[in-house]
C-alpha cells in the first residue's frame, strides 16, 4: 500500500504544481499584467485549469483511492495518510461531476470577467460588466446542476468553500445574528458619536506601506516566504507553502485602508506559512475552510489591531511616523477612532458592528440570482435598496456599491457567508486562546506576539486542511460554530467605548 500512497501522491504532487502555476498567473495578472494580455492570460489559465483537473478526475487516482479507502480505514484517523485519502476522496468525488471542458470555458470566462469589472468599477459602468456577470451567473447554475439532486441550489457553491455546511445553516445562524447586531447599532445611534477625523487627513502612502509592514512582521509574517504587492483589490494567495504573498490597497486621504488590510491579509498568509510542511503539494496543504481562513484574518486585523493592547504597543511608533496627523491625538481618542461605528458603504472598511449586515446582504442577492428571482440587470437596484433597508445609506454609484467587490467577477459565488462565519470563529478561538495564555493582553501590549503565534500553530494552522470546519472547531473549542462568543465580545467592546448599559 505504501507504494500506491506514493504514487498517489506523486500525481497530487502534479496537480498542486500546476494550480501553483495557475494562481502565479492570476497573481501577476492582479498586479503587473499590461491590460492588453488578458486574453492571452484567460487562454494560459484556462489551459493550466484544464490540465489541472483531467489530471486529477483521472481513472488512475480513482482507482488508487478505491485501492487505499481500507488501508486508510486501519489508520489513526487524524493521521495524515488517512485524513489525505479522506479528504482527496472527497474532492475526487466532487471533481468527477464536473467536465474539464466546463473548467476550462469557466476559467476564461472568469479571467475576462476580472479584467471588465476592474474597468467597469473605474469608469462606474456595471453595463460593461454586466454581460460577463450574467455568463458567469448561467455558469454557477449550471455548476449547481452537476450535484443535483440538492436541499438548495446554493448548496454546492457554499460546500466549494464551506465543506458539509447548508445554506439553512448559514440562514439560521444569520437570522439569530441579525436582530441582535441591529438592536447593538440602535443602542449606539443613541449615543454621542466618537471622532474620527484625524484618519481622514492626507498619510504618505509610502510610510504607510512601511509601518504596516513593520507589524506584520512583529506579528509572524515570514518573509522569506512572502511578500506584498498592490491589488486593486486586497487579496492573499499561495504558490505552494514556501511562497505565500499578500496584496494591499492604499488611499492617502484614510489611514484605515492600507493599515488594516496588510493586517487581514498577513491573517492569511500566517495561517498559510503555519501548514506543515510535510502537508505540501497535496490537497492539505490549505484552509480547512473559507471560515476557519477568515477566522485568521479578522482575528489578525481586528481581535489584535483594533485592540486597545495592540496599540499601546504600536501607536507610539505611528505617531511618530505621522506626527503631524496623529501628534496630538491621545491613545484613546485613536482607539475609539478606528473603532467608530457608523453604516457606510465599503465593506472591507466597514466596522465589526455592521460588517456582517455587508455580508448578509450579498448572500440574499446571491440566493436569488441563484434561484432565478433576481436578473443581473436588476442587481445595481436590488443591492442599493437592501443597503438602505440593512444600513440606512444608499451608495452614490455602483462603483462604491455593486461594484465594490471583485468576487464575482472570479465567479466566487458563495464564498461571501464565510466572511460572518469567520468573525464567529475567531471569537471562539479568542476565547480560548486567552484562557490558554491568561497574560496575553500584556504581551500584546509589549508587542510580544510569539505564544500567541506558537498556539495557532499548534492548535488550528499545522493542520491545514486535515479537518472539516466544524469538527476542527469543536476540536479547539469544545462547540461548533456559534454567535455567542461574537456577540458577547461586540457588545462588551462597544459597551465600553460608547457607554452602553
Amino acid at each position: 500500500m505504501q507504494e500506491k500512497l506514493a504514487k498517489l501522491k506523486e500525481i497530487l504532487g502534479v496537480v498542486a504544481d500546476l494550480h501553483g502555476a495557475t494562481a502565479l498567473l492570476d497573481w501577476d495578472q492582479q498586479t503587473n499584467m499590461p491590460p492588453g494580455g488578458i486574453e492571452n492570460r484567460g487562454n494560459q489559465i484556462g489551459t493550466l485549469s484544464s490540465l489541472a483537473h483531467t489530471k486529477f478526475i483521472s481513472d488512475e487516482v480513482g482507482t488508487l483511492l478505491e485501492d487505499l479507502k481500507p488501508y486508510a480505514e486501519t489508520l489513526d484517523p487524524d493521521s495524515d495518510d488517512a485524513c489525505l485519502v479522506r479528504v482527496t476522496e472527497r474532492e475526487y468525488k466532487k471533481a468527477t461531476r464536473v467536465p474539464s471542458e466546463y473548467v476550462a470555458e469557466f476559467t476564461k470566462v472568469t479571467v475576462l470577467a476580472h479584467g471588465a469589472w476592474e474597468e467597469a468599477r473605474a469608469k462606474d459602468d456595471f453595463g460593461h460588466f454586466q454581460p460577463h456577470l450574467e455568463k458567469i451567473v448561467e455558469m454557477r447554475r449550471q455548476y449547481a446542476e452537476f450535484f443535483a439532486p440538492y436541499d438548495h441550489v446554493y448548496d454546492p457553491l457554499l460546500d466549494d468553500f464551506e465543506p458539509g455546511m447548508k445554506t439553512a445553516e448559514v440562514q439560521e445562524i444569520f437570522a439569530e445574528l441579525r436582530p441582535k447586531q441591529v438592536e447593538l447599532l440602535k443602542a449606539i445611534a443613541e449615543k454621542e458619536q466618537v471622532d474620527d477625523s484625524f484618519l481622514h487627513q492626507h498619510y504618505n502612502g509610502e510610510k504607510q506601506w512601511q509601518f504596516g509592514e513593520a507589524a506584520i512582521t512583529k506579528y509572524g509574517y515570514d518573509w522569506n516566504r512572502g511578500r506584498q504587492d498592490k491589488a486593486a483589490h486586497p487579496f492573499t494567495t499561495s504558490f505552494g507553502l514556501g511562497d505565500v504573498r499578500i496584496t494591499t490597497r492604499v488611499d492617502e486621504n484614510f489611514l484605515n485602508t492600507a493599515l488594516f488590510g496588510t493586517l487581514h491579509e498577513a491573517g492569511h498568509a500566517i495561517y498559510e506559512q503555519g501548514i506543515a510542511r510535510r502537508l505540501d503539494r497535496t490537497p492539505l496543504a490549505g484552509g480547512a475552510s473559507l471560515a476557519i481562513h477568515e477566522s485568521q484574518s479578522r482575528m489578525y486585523e481586528n481581535l489584535l489591531g483594533r485592540s486597545y493592547d495592540f496599540w499601546v504597543h504600536f501607536y507610539t511608533q505611528l505617531q511618530e511616523t505621522f506626527p503631524a496627523q496623529l501628534g496630538n491625538v491621545d491613545l484613546d481618542t485613536f482607539y475609539k477612532g478606528i473603532n467608530k461605528v457608523e453604516p457606510s458603504l465599503i465593506r472591507v472598511e466597514a466596522d465589526e458592528a455592521t460588517y456582517n449586515l455587508h455580508i448578509m446582504l450579498r448572500l440574499e442577492l446571491e440566493i436569488a440570482l441563484m434561484e432565478g428571482d433576481l436578473e443581473v440587470t436588476d442587481l445595481p437596484a436590488a443591492w442599493n435598496e437592501r443597503m438602505e433597508n440593512y444600513l440606512g445609506v444608499v451608495p452614490p454609484s455602483d462603483a462604491d456599491g455593486v461594484l465594490q467587490d471583485v468576487h464575482w467577477s472570479g465567479g466566487i459565488l458563495g464564498y461571501f457567508p464565510t466572511y460572518a462565519l469567520g468573525n464567529l470563529v475567531s471569537n471562539q478561538f479568542w476565547e480560548k486562546i486567552n484562557q490558554d495564555i491568561p497574560d496575553l493582553p500584556g504581551q500584546i501590549q509589549k508587542g510580544n506576539f510569539a505564544e500567541l503565534l506558537a498556539w495557532l500553530r499548534e492548535n488550528v494552522h499545522q493542520h491545514g486542511a486535515k479537518f472539516k470546519p466544524q469538527d476542527l472547531v469543536k476540536q479547539v473549542v469544545g462547540s461548533p460554530i456559534s454567535p455567542d462568543a461574537y456577540l458577547a465580545y461586540l457588545n462588551s467592546k462597544f459597551g465600553a467605548i460608547y457607554g452602553l448599559e
